[in-house]
């Protein structure tokens, strides 16, 4: 049977709470065998699928493509997937449409990137009957904004970050992806805040953390953000390293010191 929202907030008061990144039916297979609880069909297909350098190319039909795989192979995690780039921010009514097409195609919950500007979106979609999974901290849509993948929040930066955490949680979001700020901060917000926090190069106090797959398995070329490990080196399959990802982050060994900024 397949976790709901309720049931992973249950967990969550007992451990902590793995995601990764899957774009086909037989990753989500072995995720889901592994003991996966939510699978993310990131945006981040248009690097790791598609060879793109960002994620701004991506398309709501990719997202719902690679979601309807998901949904196939896996029968037990939550399924979120992505908005992409240019998918929710004209207007609520056209986030609407686009979140639709993802649940349709298979998905749980969406998530989208921003703050208090998205807002107004969150709680749109929210009222209508769609789970919302927001972004803050580095957002990869904004990625031109900031002038690359850059750590965010440090300084008096950490007060938009915050407020950023403040507005989606009061417009509904039920869940918060904490991306690449300082740990004192991601802290912070995990143990303030009312939704579910899953951390990215965050903080081990978030309730659950997040990996893209090919990070995780060490595939790729090009230097590796800190927050990233290897779980494949020392694994005898790919299964056994997705199970050590799970356990690790379930008992809160990962992240560790070595994966989080200050």
């Amino acid at each position: 049977m397949r976790l709901t929202l309720h049931e992973l907030g249950k967990l969550a008061t007992t451990r902590k709470l793995a995601m990764l990144t899957c774009y086909d039916a037989t990753f989500a297979q072995v995720l889901d065998a592994a003991g996966v609880d939510m699978i993310l069909v990131g945006d981040s297909l248009g690097m790791t699928v598609q060879g793109h350098d960002s994620t701004i190319p991506v398309t709501v039909d990719d997202i719902a493509y690679h979601t309807r795989c998901v949904a196939r192979g896996a029968a037990r995690a939550w399924i979120v997937a992505d908005m992409p780039f240019g998918s929710y921010q004209r207007a609520p009514e056209q986030a609407l449409d686009n979140a639709v097409r993802l649940l349709q195609a298979g998905a749980q919950m969406v998530k989208l990137e921003g703050g208090a500007e998205m807002a107004p979106t969150v709680r749109f979609l929210v009222e209508r009957g769609i789970p919302v999974c927001g972004h803050i901290g580095l957002t990869p849509q904004h990625v031109h904004v900031f002038g690359g993948y850059r750590v965010q929040g440090r300084g008096h930066d950490g007060d938009r970050v915050h407020a950023a955490a403040r507005a989606i949680e009061e417009a509904g979001a039920a869940m918060a992806v904490i991306e690449a700020v300082p740990e004192l901060l991601a802290r912070s917000i995990a143990t303030t805040a009312r939704l579910l926090t899953i951390g990215i190069g965050g903080s081990a106090a978030c309730h659950g953390q997040v990996l893209v797959l090919h990070d995780a398995l060490g595939v790729g070329a090009g230097k590796r953000p800190r927050f990233v490990k290897d779980f494949l080196a020392g694994s005898g399959s790919v299964e056994e390293a997705i199970r050590r990802y799970v356990g690790d982050v379930q008992a809160g060994r990962f992240p560790g010191p070595e994966h989080v900024y200050a």
